[in-house]
């Protein structure tokens, strides 16, 4: 069953609009600070600048991330290049885009980090998914609509038919009554 709006979904995401377009916009590099506690989330650090008022000066002032690991390959102390993407809960808004330097584990020992198009890959089939659920839902409460509707309409049906026989039967012992 093609759900109509999956292609529209392959579409955007063919042309490069809408949310399954807009993957890896700029890059960023941070250090990992924690790994592991949450699935397929790390805490990435970024160094910004912070401006000082009362000594009018800027700092270095430290930026963390949630950001996306979908195949948990990623360690704590890893330098990584962070990319903005979708957002793929309230506070992770970026995703791993590549390890540039790891600590401890080699990489190759470690699963591999998805490109930007298996990221897309698995977007697009999961939002396929979830429209091809919505419609099966909502036509299989369409279906449990219409049967209550005929079940309903039946049971009217069979009241009318007693009511009318009642009355045929009143009005013959209303007329035996009157002879």
């Amino acid at each position: 069953m093609s759900a109509p709006g999956a292609s529209r979904i392959l579409e955007a995401a063919a042309s490069g609009i809408g949310s399954a377009g807009r993957m890896y916009l700029g890059s960023k590099t941070g250090v990992v600070v924690s790994a592991g506690l949450i699935d397929k989330t790390v805490k990435v650090r970024l160094w910004g600048q912070r401006w000082e008022n009362h000594v009018a000066k800027s700092f270095k002032y430290p930026h963390f991330h949630l950001v996306h690991d979908p195949s948990n390959s990623v360690r704590q102390g890893d330098v990584i290049s962070i990319a903005a993407g979708w957002r793929a809960s309230s506070r992770k808004k970026h995703v791993v885009k590549h390890i540039i330097a790891p600590h401890g584990t080699p990489i190759d020992a470690r699963p591999p980090v998805p490109t930007e198009e298996e990221l897309k890959a698995d977007y697009i089939a999961e939002r396929v998914a979830k429209i091809e659920r919505r419609e099966a839902a909502a036509a299989e409460r369409r279906e449990a609509k219409q049967r209550e509707m005929a079940e309903a309409e039946e049971r009217r049906a069979a009241k009318l038919a007693k009511a009318r026989q009642r009355q045929q039967e009143g009005t013959k012992t209303n007329i035996a009554d009157v002879d």
